[in-house]
């Protein structure tokens, strides 16, 4: 995919969406419940779509809303349900669509107090507290987000007791009851006026501000980040966690600056991605160009999209760090500086780099290898045999400080934090860090090339085997491993992954977009990395081409 001859400029006024058509398009557009395009589909992030595309319009939001009490009612869910929502334009009538359909099913729904918006992984957190003490009520909730994608986006996520992004099992009930609904003219949907829904008894009310800032001194030191006078720069990138930041840097007196605090739901304000689009994708250099043009004013700055759950490093030293190397850096610190169970393993995904694996073997850590999709690590996160988990797409948690639960959602504030707290623990900023870890361990060379697929081309691509691949080198090199399945559990990983001693690529189709994507790798150079990805890319036109397509 090439770079957009504007990317990382300002969007143009006729790039602008026209919210007011979008929000109408949610309320009167009707989905074809034959069209697969406009059906519920959940990937690994929840559900995603476009009202004007017919793919996320309020048909779908209180069918899935209706088909999540009904489960909760199905497992013995008791306790409440706290939902939240971010900034994105349809996320506001989606709040309101969900808010009517679950106090109509008499589910009590917890919400922030001034009807404000709630990161993701703040109802991770209230989830798991929660339930600690209340285990015979036990709490979910739902996010209503389409993370880092484009203003004109809706999604909705679930998260059920373990306070994670819920299992395939459980997305795969609530996406065909949700599009059974939907067939039956909604029929069976049960709702009220939002009004009423306002008014209700099972409604309440809570800071969650204040709760989460003050859970946060249980995971990251703050006290030594403050000690330093470490300057943090923070762009919410017009999300959800653009009021908590304030509030955190009060209560525990940090000298934190927003660098930008508007709330557009056109996120007008934003640089165009590389493909030319509005995308909050704090791990883009052309989506942060705005931060990472005032890196010399902070010592650290922070960016995350619109729901929190992912984070982007900006240095003095280095400016926008890749994700993978941010990640390798934050795993070395984190199981050098932590008193954590000295067998909790590395959890990563299977296209993060193999700089974690570098790493974990130079400080004796076990790695689990997982598929892409942060669900993988819920259940390690919960029983403390994952200390981190994290994914090259810039999401990651890890434990509190005492070794237990801290969320099991990706948290874009503690990744942030901890950039912070890297600094002022060691006097090395995460990049400094990093070149030090790659003198010792090697330099990698990472890449990633997406490109559009229809339906048919990405099945053709998560089918792929390793039969497949007839080939007995990759780049020069021979090949050690080819991938169908993760090492860490068995499941299948949705496409293929090719390994040599210096290098590998990963091939799969987006479960949220119709795109493909091939990740890379290479600790011999860029040119070689340039050779792996050319091999990639024939293996998978080849499987188009056997598929006939």
């Amino acid at each position: 995919m090439s770079i957009h001859a504007r990317a990382g400029m300002p969007a143009s006024a006729q790039q602008r969406m026209n919210v007011a058509q979008l929000v109408s398009d949610y309320f009167l557009l009707t989905p074809d419940s034959e069209a697969i395009a406009e059906q519920v589909s959940f990937g690994t992030s929840g559900h995603r779509g476009c009202a004007t595309h017919k793919s996320f319009n309020e048909a779908h939001i209180v069918a899935i809303c209706q088909a999540v009490a009904e489960y909760r009612l199905e497992q013995g869910i008791k306790g409440p349900l706290y939902l939240g929502k971010d900034t994105h334009a349809l996320s506001e009538p989606a709040f309101a669509s969900a808010l009517s359909v679950l106090i109509a099913n008499g589910v009590a729904v917890i919400v922030q107090a001034d009807d404000g918006f709630t990161p993701t992984p703040v109802i991770s957190r209230l989830v798991i507290c929660h339930n600690r003490e209340n285990s015979t009520a036990l709490a979910d909730g739902l996010i209503i987000t389409p993370s880092h994608n484009p203003p004109s986006d809706g999604g909705i996520k679930y998260n059920p007791p373990h306070g994670g992004p819920a299992e395939g099992h459980i997305t795969q009930q609530i996406e065909q009851r949700a599009n059974q609904l939907i067939k039956m003219g909604l029929t069976e949907v049960l709702t009220i006026p939002y009004a009423q829904a306002q008014i209700s008894p099972l409604l309440t009310k809570q800071n969650f501000i204040q709760f989460y800032t003050e859970q946060l001194a249980q995971v990251i030191d703050l006290q030594a980040i403050a000690k330093a006078n470490v300057r943090i720069g923070a762009d919410p990138l017009g999300g959800s966690g653009i009021d908590y930041w304030p509030v955190i840097a009060k209560q525990y007196q940090l000298d934190i600056t927003v660098v930008n605090d508007v709330v557009d739901s056109r996120f007008a304000f934003m640089p165009l991605d590389k493909d030319g689009k509005v995308r909050m994708d704090c791990s883009s250099p052309y989506a942060m160009a705005g931060l990472i043009a005032m890196k010399d004013d902070f010592d650290i700055s922070i960016g995350n999209d619109p729901d929190f759950d992912r984070h982007g490093i900006v240095t003095k030293t280095g400016g926008l760090m890749n994700p993978n190397h941010y990640l390798a850096v934050a795993i070395h610190y984190l199981m050098t500086h932590r008193n954590w169970p000295l067998d909790a393993k590395i959890g990563k995904t299977l296209v993060s780099s193999a700089l974690i694996d570098r790493v974990a073997k130079s400080i004796n850590k076990k790695i689990s290898e997982v598929p892409v999709g942060f669900k993988w690590f819920v259940d390690g996160l919960v029983d403390g045999s994952y200390a981190f988990g994290g994914e090259e797409s810039a999401g990651a948690s890890f434990l509190a400080l005492d070794g237990s639960t801290w969320t099991t959602d990706k948290d874009g504030f503690i990744l942030g934090l901890l950039a912070a707290e890297i600094l002022a623990v060691t006097g090395k900023d995460p990049y400094q860090y990093y070149l030090e870890l790659v003198e010792n361990l090697g330099q990698p060379y990472f890449g990633r090339v997406e490109a559009v697929a229809s339906l048919a081309q990405k099945s053709a691509l998560k089918s792929l085997s390793k039969s497949d691949v007839s080939s007995t080198e990759l780049a020069g090199e021979k090949i050690i491993d080819i991938l169908s399945h993760a090492p860490g559990n068995g499941a299948a990983i949705g496409g293929i992954k090719v390994i040599t001693e210096n290098g590998w690529f990963a091939a799969r189709p987006s479960g949220t977009e119709d795109i493909y994507k091939i990740y890379a790798e290479s600790f011999i150079s860029d040119k070689h990395l340039q050779s792996i990805i050319n091999e990639a890319q024939i293996l998978v036109s080849k499987a188009f081409s056997d598929a006939g397509l």
